[in-house]
């Protein structure tokens, strides 16, 4: 692939790249700086592509580093959110017993042909974009990103016991926001 033929490729792609660190950094100017670094790394060093995977696959190898850069060079921002504990979601999904208060849906015998279903990644990343701010940018560091609880405790400033909290609301929100539209919606869609 030519130099030229990777910087037309790379500006196609550069929508994506954005989205995708939008998603993970919530914060546009940042996103903006890991995605142009990410570009500028592609171009400086085009011989890198071996042509191995796809150039997203490999664009999106090279951002998650960019992206952990910037987590790290931002955690002192990121550690001062505090609008994750002003409402307290559990009491929407569990009674006083800890049991549910409504049953979760059945998610269909096969949850993974619903993963690799495009539309339903559109759909997760809705509901993750809908995340409160410090839940979801902690669920992208751990999920996403794949970082180790002890970085992500040190980044955000919190403690592990605080990380696995907030995780679990993430997921419960996440589970909530898939059921009302994604599984319910699809259920209409078969009724209808």
């Amino acid at each position: 692939m030519s130099s030229q033929d990777i910087a037309t490729a790379l500006e196609k792609l550069r929508p994506q790249l954005l989205r995708f660190a939008s998603l993970q950094l919530r914060n546009a100017a940042w996103a903006e700086d890991a995605v142009s670094e990410t570009l500028l790394a592609a171009l400086e060093k085009p011989q890198a592509f071996a042509g191995q995977s796809q150039l997203k696959t490999w664009l999106i190898g090279i951002l998650k580093h960019k992206l952990v850069d910037q987590i790290r060079r931002n955690s002192r921002e990121l550690s001062t959110t505090t609008e994750d504990d002003e409402h307290p979601f559990e009491d929407d999904l569990f009674r006083s017993d800890g049991h549910w208060r409504d049953m979760p849906q059945d998610w269909g015998d096969d949850p993974e042909q619903a993963l690799r279903q495009v539309e339903f990644i559109k759909v997760l990343e809705a509901c993750v974009d809908k995340l409160p701010g410090q839940q979801g940018r902690l669920f992208m560091m751990r999920e996403w990103l794949e970082l180790e609880t002890d970085e992500i405790c040190k980044t955000l400033g919190v403690s592990s016991t605080n990380l696995w909290v907030m995780l679990h609301r993430a997921r419960l929100r996440l589970r909530e926001c898939l059921e009302l539209n994604w599984f319910s919606a699809t259920e209409r869609k078969m009724k209808a």
